[in-house]
């Protein structure tokens, strides 16, 4: 089976998608974990993830402008003939540096260009509903033959965008179970995704590890709308097969069935025949 698509901007995109953190070293849980990362994911590691994204259909990396990402994309599609799309996320502390960075974001081949969300929650004003200068920086986005969006962990800044018709394709928000990263509580963050008429990729599904796959996954797909797309980082192959299978289950309505993990703890929970 396929993964089912939604389309950003005009982009054809799955509905599951890679994130990055895990490859960059930015695990959301210690610095021990982070230095492990970063040591662990050599450009060959994260490569032979990119190999089963092509294998499985998996055709969007949400990711900062990390020249490592666009040199291995760049060999993936020779290798493979995959198109692997980039949802890339450009900062710096004013407008001027943020269109610095949107350059580069350009120059290294993104389609779909978001503001991060630390430079929309330095400029959201939320008594004005506004994002200051976010208007021109979309337009600037838009002018550079990217598909402009936000990203953002300010679920506010959702329908501020809305109301001010800026020029958004796209948003990028955090959403999970337990309300990681979520500074509202998550039936809200729920209904700002519903109430979104343009497609959300949830971010942090799992909670950066805090949650196992089936019931977090199973917790996002049930909630978000059809054009939706979830975001999700993994640490090898073997986690993206696992991914994939049950977010195919779960958009297909079919119960999730894949293997439980087991220790000697739960021999007693098998079933003797």
């Amino acid at each position: 089976m396929a993964l089912p698509t939604t389309r950003i901007g005009g982009i054809e995109v799955s509905r599951l998608c890679l994130g990055s953190n895990p490859f960059f070293g930015y695990s959301h849980q210690s610095v021990a974990r982070d230095t492990w990362q970063k040591r662990y994911f050599t450009d060959e590691r994260i490569y032979e993830i990119l190999q089963v994204c092509a294998e499985l259909g998996v055709n969007l990396f949400v990711s900062g402008p990390q020249p490592r990402f666009a040199a291995l994309r760049r060999r993936l599609e020779d290798e493979t003939g995959f198109h692997m799309h980039w949802a890339c996320t450009p900062g710096g502390k004013d407008l001027e540096e943020l269109k610095a960075d949107t350059d580069r974001v350009k120059a290294m081949g993104a389609e779909i260009c978001l503001p991060h969300t630390c430079w929309v929650e330095a400029h959201l004003r939320v008594g004005d509903r506004e994002v200051t200068h976010l208007g021109e920086a979309l337009d600037y986005t838009r002018d550079s033959g990217m598909v402009p969006g936000v990203s953002t962990h300010r679920p506010e800044a959702i329908p501020i965008a809305a109301e001010r018709g800026y020029d958004c394709e796209t948003f990028i928000l955090p959403f999970n179970s337990m309300g990681f990263l979520c500074p509202i509580e998550i039936e809200w963050q729920e209904r700002i995704i519903a109430d979104c008429p343009k497609p959300v990729i949830c971010i942090k599904p799992l909670a950066a590890d805090r949650l196992t796959p089936v019931p977090a996954l199973t917790f996002v797909y049930e909630r978000i709308k059809p054009m939706d797309t979830v975001c999700i980082g993994v640490l090898s192959p073997e986690e993206l097969r696992e991914d994939v299978a049950i977010a195919e289950s779960l958009m297909a309505g079919r119960r999730v069935t894949e293997e439980l993990p087991f220790t000697r703890s739960k021999e007693h929970l098998k079933a003797r025949r």
